[in-house]
């Protein structure tokens, strides 16, 4: 129930989060669930390959990429489709997940003032999340130098949300990290709350437990700054 209460109030407090996991981790349903958190009145665009989010808010823009006709021509990328809903005065860009060249647009979008966006994408755990982000904007021919990436990336993101299957089928959220700067060259991620699996019983299901690590968030502040108070019991 912490995490569960904490993600909400991160959605609230506008921040922005990355939900990464294996394929069928349950990514996109994740993002499902937190963009339920959205309040009515925002303006959300969002941004899919194929159209998986039911939102229910009313205002909702639903973007979807189109491939090449027969002659070659209209592709739509998501790239596109992140660059033109800047033009379209969004509260909130969710993109179902970013895969390449977008990467870069999506944290230009984060770091423009469009707190609050959401989106997933496939890594192995946060800090390869890090990584593959990195990569993204190096493959979309960037001449920029690896730090200035990496401290774009750090400026952008405020949460990592790491999801995995497990052997048993069910799917859980294994680890909330929050990005704290630099140690070193390399952006310092620190794990607010994690799964720890202990075993496994003879009928195949895992067992374990959810670990609430003891110190208090740098994204603490930043949620009780938008004055949401609902995190108290846990962090004081």
């Amino acid at each position: 129930p912490y995490m569960a209460r904490f993600l909400e109030a991160c959605v609230h407090a506008k921040l922005n989060m990355i939900i990464c996991g294996g394929t069928g981790s349950g990514k996109t349903t994740l993002l499902n669930v937190l963009s339920s958190f959205i309040g009515n009145h925002e303006r959300i665009i969002t941004i899919e390959d194929a159209a998986e989010l039911r939102l229910k808010q009313e205002h909702v823009i639903s973007l979807e990429t189109r491939l090449t006709n027969y002659e070659g021509e209209g592709e739509i990328t998501i790239r596109d489709l992140v660059i033109n809903s800047l033009r379209m005065r969004p509260d909130r860009i969710i993109v179902g997940e970013v895969r390449g060249k977008e990467a870069f647009d999506m944290l230009q979008a984060m770091n423009t003032g469009h707190s609050g966006s959401l989106s997933t994408m496939h890594a192995n755990s946060p800090a390869d999340a890090l990584n593959r982000l990195e990569a993204m904007i190096l493959m979309a021919g960037m001449e920029i130098p690896v730090k200035a990436i990496r401290q774009y990336i750090e400026k952008a993101l405020d949460i990592v949300i790491q999801v995995e299957r497990f052997s048993d089928g069910r799917r859980r959220v294994v680890s909330i990290c929050e990005i704290v700067g630099f140690e070193g060259d390399n952006i310092a991620l620190r794990e607010i709350f994690s799964y720890k699996q202990t075993g496994v019983l003879p009928n195949g299901e895992v067992i374990g437990e959810f670990v609430l690590n003891d110190f208090v968030p740098e994204v603490y502040k930043k949620i009780k700054a938008s004055g949401i108070d609902t995190l108290r019991d846990i962090f004081e």
